[in-house]
């Protein structure tokens, strides 16, 4: 059984905890923490709790430890200065931020409100959805881990879109809710204790980030497409429900066969029976995302509900689930 060495940049933060937890279990991995800031020193932990080893996140020390893969659990910025170097000593990477999801710099700059520093990487960055993209990841040196929201709302959408059974001049509507872990773990107020606990808010509208993301994978215009993020006062999860019209739909069976065919063979996608809708409790710290829906024949319109665990397949689990297509380990290899 091969055991290849792994690296975790960004290994306290939420996604970061989440991927050594994960990485610890894994029948081919060796977890290896990479240092790339001074306050690194994570959780306090009991005395004979065991760490991984810890490497300087640098491209002499990635090099001399032979390591196959590098996740980058990193802020955008941090993400472009690292990538070149890890790819350099010769790892593969997969990067949970933001930085090389959009493709261009322009769209990069619109959504992020900044200006990219390794532009010539969009070029071999491949979107790492893997039930639409596993044949180009498998043969992949850079991963775009893709965002939360958009994990959820693609899976959902875009077998409507291929079908052809979305009424996309009504437009879809993504309602959307998250845990505060999806804000990571950087001190704010918005996400504190006092802030959250027993409220419900909205934030970026119009304006969120991961909608070219959907745009980009469900092959949507941006005036198709209507998407509303909401914090909810819990810590981990996603729940998204999703409003279409739609078009020669007859009955809901219709509707769920078009998603039984997409995702007969996906071992993470799992379909409620028609008129049931999971939760975010169903998917907890699972790599699962399930889907539910109802139909009214009269009306045309369709509520798809669609949930993750946003720590997990909205980031390392999916990025393990990369992984292992890079290193042709089984798909599903220390994620059930």
């Amino acid at each position: 059984m091969n055991k290849y060495k792994i690296g975790v940049a960004g290994f306290t933060g939420y996604s970061g905890v989440e991927l050594v937890r994960l990485l610890a279990s894994h029948p081919h991995a060796e977890p290896v923490l990479l240092e790339h800031r001074q306050d690194s020193a994570g959780r306090p932990q009991p005395l004979d709790h065991s760490q991984p080893p810890r490497i300087p996140c640098t491209l002499d020390a990635v090099r001399a430890h032979g390591l196959a893969v590098v996740f980058l659990a990193t802020p955008p910025s941090v993400s472009m200065e690292l990538v070149p170097a890890m790819l350099e000593a010769g790892a593969k990477v997969i990067d949970l931020s933001g930085a090389f999801r959009l493709g261009d710099t322009a769209t990069y700059k619109r959504w992020y409100k900044e200006e990219h520093s390794a532009p010539r990487l969009f070029a071999e960055a491949v979107y790492g959805l893997p039930e639409f993209c596993r044949e180009r990841i498998r043969g992949a040196r850079l991963i775009a881990n893709p965002g939360c929201y958009p994990t959820a709302a693609n899976l959902a959408i875009r077998p409507l879109i291929t079908a052809g059974v979305a009424d996309r001049a009504a437009g879809i509507i993504c309602d959307a809710k998250s845990g505060v872990s999806g804000a990571g773990r950087k001190a704010n107020l918005t996400t504190s204790f006092c802030e959250v606990a027993g409220n419900f808010s909205v934030y970026s509208v119009l304006d969120h980030r991961h909608v070219p993301e959907v745009l980009m994978v469900s092959r949507l215009d941006e005036a198709e497409f209507s998407f509303t993020a909401h914090l909810l006062p819990i810590e981990r999860g996603i729940l998204e429900t999703i409003y279409v019209r739609t078009r020669n739909i007859e009955n809901g069976e219709q509707l769920l066969d078009i998603y039984r065919r997409q995702y007969q063979s996906e071992k993470f996608v799992r379909l409620y029976p028609l008129g049931s809708l999971p939760d975010v409790s169903a998917v907890n710290r699972t790599n699962f995302c399930d889907i539910g829906l109802k139909f009214d024949a009269a009306t045309g319109r369709a509520i798809i509900v669609s949930a993750i665990d946003n720590l997990v397949k909205g980031a390392a689990g999916q990025a393990i689930q990369n992984m292992n297509l890079m290193l042709g380990c089984e798909e599903t290899a220390g994620l059930l």
